[in-house]
C-alpha cells in the first residue's frame, strides 16, 4: 500500500490538493518528532508505480479516497517480500483498479528506482517512522481493455474516482512532494507516449 493511501487513512492523516497535510482538528497525534539527521539515515521503502495508457495516449489517474480536494495520481504500491517489481506492479494495478494483467501489455520499465521523500513532518507517522520516503520502479502499460472493466470498488479501495488525463497534465495533478518523480517518469517514457 502506498504511504499516503490506506496507511495514512488508518492514521487519520489527510492531504489537500497542494500537498499540505493535516490531522483531525489540525493537531498531530502525540508522537515524537524526528530530526533531519535521523531522517537522513532512514532507508527508502521499495515501491512500484504504474502508468496505464489507453489507445488514445491518455493516462489513467485516480482521485485518492484520503483527499478532500482534487489530487490525482497513478496507481502505486509496495513490493511484498519475495516479490519482483513487475509482479508487484501488476498486483497493485489489479488491487486498486480491477484491471487484470490480461488487459495490459508492458511497454517500458524505468531504468532505475526513482526515490521521493515524504514531507518531514509525516515521516514519524507513516510506517512507524521506518522510511524517509519511497523508491519506485515504474512500469508503462498499454491498456487493451474497455473502461467498463475498471472498477474502484475493490477489497481495499484506494480511489474514489478516476479519469483519463494527458501525460503533460500529470505533474500539476499530483501532490507536490511526488511531482519531480512524475516529471522524471514522463521524461523516461517520452519515446513511448
Amino acid at each position: 500500500m502506498q504511504a499516503t493511501g490506506f496507511e495514512a487513512r488508518k492514521q487519520n492523516i489527510l492531504f489537500t490538493s497542494h500537498g499540505e497535510w493535516c490531522f483531525p482538528a489540525q493537531q498531530p497525534p502525540e508522537t515524537p518528532t524526528m530530526t533531519p539527521e535521523e531522517i537522513e539515515k532512514l532507508p527508502y521503502r521499495k515501491n512500484v508505480g504504474v502508468m496505464v495508457m489507453n489507445g488514445d495516449g491518455l493516462v489513467w489517474v485516480g482521485q485518492r479516497r484520503d483527499r478532500y480536494q482534487d489530487a490525482w495520481q497513478m496507481p502505486q504500491g509496495g513490493v511484498d517480500k519475495g516479490e519482483d517489481a513487475q509482479t508487484a506492479a501488476l498486483r497493485e494495478l489489479e488491487e486498486e483498479t480491477s484491471i487484470s494483467p490480461a488487459l495490459v501489455v508492458v511497454v517500458a520499465v524505468s531504468a532505475d528506482w526513482l526515490p521521493y521523500d515524504f514531507p518531514q513532518v509525516l515521516i514519524p507517522h507513516l510506517w512507524k517512522g521506518k522510511y524517509r520516503g519511497q523508491k519506485q520502479k515504474w512500469f508503462l502499460l498499454r491498456f487493451n481493455g474497455s473502461d467498463d472493466q475498471i472498477d474502484l470498488e475493490t477489497a481495499h479501495p484506494e480511489f474514489s474516482a478516476w479519469k483519463w488525463m494527458t501525460p503533460e497534465a500529470l505533474p500539476e495533478a499530483i501532490v507536490p512532494f511526488k511531482r519531480d518523480g512524475y516529471v522524471r517518469v514522463l521524461e523516461e517514457f517520452a519515446p513511448h507516449l
